[in-house]
């Protein structure tokens, strides 16, 4: 079966921004223009088609990334509704590696905020083309320009306005189009609900401004096409299209990034940003091609978006379904795909059968038969395939780039009620982490309790929720941990040796590790420098592994020892006794010998926070923050309170939600991210740490 649209005229984008911006608003206007749905959803009625689980409902945010399809002026346009909050910055971040471009929605009161830099860095790490979407210019205080310098600043984005407001605040009506010089109105008293707007003349009182800054759009986007500088500089009028091309290939280089505004809420500006959203961004022809890595071979390999190349796709989200099992979420890169056909996982060296294709829309899914280059859909009949898996025509192998997500800062315990219970929560703990690669599931072996660690308070309570109300656990919950590391502050060397004789083959393995310091953020590595006479090759990956294993169980507190470097220095093997499982166990001791002679310290996670308050309540709000160890940075006035900029251990800030609403009586408001791991003050350690846990260590 041919496919419906032309690749060229297919668009994969995503909506991104900061809480409560307005992304799922603007997409519920996205859908109802196109006549995807034919009633608007709004966010404050639990209405909206992309919140369609209970907990976005009740809450009013967006908590997992939602897909669906829509069509404009002949173009297919994909959209990925991602989460603003922090918590599920995964969600965020597995959409971006599989989308083409993608929307920023600014807040025209609060502009550029912390999560609105988050995801811009994120897309920047793909190099996806953007426009912004500057929402909410009917609100008090609203500022397109003021947005755009802060994009400038804080983003050190190129933000180019296509397009003015037209009205302030309550009087906001239009916006004028500094491409076409053109304004269009829309109508408060229109039944259709912005479907209609008036295309008319620029008001009088505006001509200047809009001739100021289509001069400005003009000569930036003259530098990015020789003939359109050329037309421009010898006086020629350039037509309309002359300026999207101009300005479309701008985007796709990312050089600039073009700026509209509206209001989606009253159903304005949203029908020129999906003109935009045609114009300018990329089609999959547009973007370079994937690359991805042979098998066995270190040799690269490109795969182009054409539907005659060999199959290529990348796994980017897995949902459990009670109905069907697995459904994989998979962006097709090249090929094409049919239902009942077979992939190979490169990833995880297996073949599996196809045995339905689905189109996505939110909660609902529609059967297709095929699916092709540049698509993204669902699958479902694989068992083994999960977020980050290469999938492939198994006769020409290839393994795209994975994914990296965020290690979890926040952990509870959880047991179940009854141990008939037990059977039940381990099967729902791994469909968990199955669908998200933030969460981590481990076992106490001293409680028997097991620990779940995510990304922040609100990222567990709704796992747990989830655990009650979808899969009906019945368990006990603890109250929130830290999810403390372990590292060293000095280098340290020693030799682990394991030698068993039993009458027989015996076991031999003698190793010398050394230990050293690194930066922040830089995990375990593990390199080689013995000779192969010291330790033969065969055996270098069993001491890594000793080495790694014992790593998980730091000498401080037992808490994993990050950013280290150990460096197998020397040792010896037998003939007949040296084996695999000997040089593990000789790395293992190794490691734990050296490791108390290398000053372990306590890490905890410091959070990157910007909390919003009245003036009347700075005093108290900075008080309080005082006795959280916080590292105040800069405090900004803004239009809706004063704006702290701080830094603050996560162990201090456990429910500082409630605590704001009541310093402020409920008109304080804050985010926090996570920022870094950093060394725990040694008076903070010895009362987190039991001394019991401390007898004994080289400090």
């Amino acid at each position: 079966m041919p496919r419906a649209y032309e690749l060229s005229k297919t668009r994969n984008i995503g909506i991104m921004a900061h809480i409560d911006a307005g992304k799922t608003t603007t997409t519920e206007r996205i859908l109802y223009y196109t006549g995807r749905k034919h009633r608007i959803g709004e966010v404050d009625e639990g209405t909206t088609e992309m919140d369609w689980m209970d907990q976005e409902k009740e809450r009013g945010i967006t908590i997992t990334s939602a897909s669906t399809t829509c069509f404009w002026r002949d173009h297919c346009i994909n959209i990925i509704d991602t989460p603003g909050h922090v918590d599920f910055t995964a969600e965020v971040e597995r959409s971006l590696r599989v989308l083409d471009s993608s929307v920023a929605v600014f807040c025209g009161v609060g502009g550029v905020e912390p999560q609105s830099e988050t995801v811009w860095h994120q897309a920047d790490r793909y190099k996806i083309p953007r426009i912004a979407f500057v929402n909410k210019m009917d609100r008090v205080a609203a500022d397109m320009f003021r947005a755009i310098e802060m994009m400038k600043d804080r983003l050190k984005a190129h933000a180019l306005a296509i397009q003015l407001p037209i009205g302030k605040e309550d009087e906001f009506k239009g916006i004028v189009d500094l491409v076409t010089m053109k304004a269009l109105i829309w109508n408060d008293e229109d039944e259709e609900l912005g479907v209609k707007y008036e295309i008319t003349d620029i008001p009088e009182d505006m001509l200047d401004e809009a001739h100021l800054h289509r001069t400005e759009l003009l000569e930036t986007v003259a530098t990015e096409d020789e003939s359109i500088m050329e037309k421009y500089l010898s006086g020629e009028e350039l037509s309309v299209d002359d300026i999207k091309l101009a300005i479309r290939k701008a985007t796709l280089k990312t050089s600039i990034f073009p700026v509209l505004c509206g209001a989606s809420v009253r159903n304005k500006g949203v029908q020129p940003l999906l003109d935009a959203i045609v114009d300018y961004l990329p089609s999959p022809v547009d973007v370079p091609p994937i690359e991805g890595y042979i098998p066995d071979k270190d040799i690269k390999e490109q795969r182009e978006s054409n539907d005659d190349a060999p199959f290529s796709a990348l796994a980017f989200k897995v949902i459990t379904d009670p109905d069907v099992g697995k459904v994989i979420f998979i962006r097709i890169y090249s090929g094409s795909l049919t239902t009942g056909s077979y992939v190979y996982n490169t990833t995880r060296e297996i073949r599996e059968r196809i045995s339905r294709i689905l189109q996505i829309h939110a909660n609902r899914r529609k059967p297709i038969r095929d699916a092709y280059s540049g698509d993204i859909v669902a699958i479902i009949g694989p068992k083994d395939i999960y977020t980050g898996d290469t999938l492939c025509d198994e006769n020409h192998k290839i393994i795209l780039e994975k994914m990296n997500f965020p290690e979890p800062v926040i952990s509870v315990a959880i047991e179940p009620k009854t141990e008939d219970e037990r059977e039940k929560l381990v099967k729902t703990l791994a469909r968990l982490v199955d669908e998200d690669p933030t969460v981590t599931v481990k076992s106490d072996e001293d409680t028997g309790q097991r620990i779940i660690s995510g990304m922040g308070e609100l990222h567990l309570e709704v796992l747990i929720e989830r655990m009650i109300r979808e899969f009906g656990v019945k368990a006990n919950v603890g109250k929130p941990q830290v999810a403390y590391k372990e590292s060293i502050s000095r280098k340290g060397k020693a030799r682990g040796r394991y030698v068993r004789q039993s009458g027989g083959r015996g076991q031999y393995g003698d190793v010398w590790l050394k230990l050293e310091s690194l930066p922040r953020g830089s995990g375990f590595q593990f390199v080689n420098e013995a000779s192969a006479n010291e330790v033969p090759e065969t055996y270098v990956k069993s001491v890594e592994r000793g080495a790694k294993g014992a790593s998980e169980n730091g000498p401080f507190a037992g808490y994993p020892v990050i950013d280290i470097k150990v460096i197998l220095s020397g040792g010896s093997f037998h003939e007949v006794d040296s084996s695999d499982i000997a040089f593990e166990i000789a790395g293992s001791m190794a490691f734990t010998n050296a490791i108390k002679q290398c000053n372990p310290v306590l890490l905890e996670p410091v959070m990157k926070i910007q909390i919003i308050v009245p003036m009347d309540y700075m005093g108290k709000v900075m008080g309080d923050l005082n006795a959280r160890r916080a590292q105040i940075h800069n405090v900004e006035s803004r239009i809706n309170g004063e704006a702290i900029n701080l830094e603050a251990p996560l162990a201090e800030m456990f429910k500082y939600a409630t605590q704001i609403r009541s310093l402020t009586q409920g008109r304080g408001s804050h985010t926090m991210e996570f920022s870094r791991y950093d060394v725990v003050p040694d008076n903070i350690a010895e009362e987190i740490v039991p001394v019991r846990k401390m007898y004994g260590l080289v400090r």
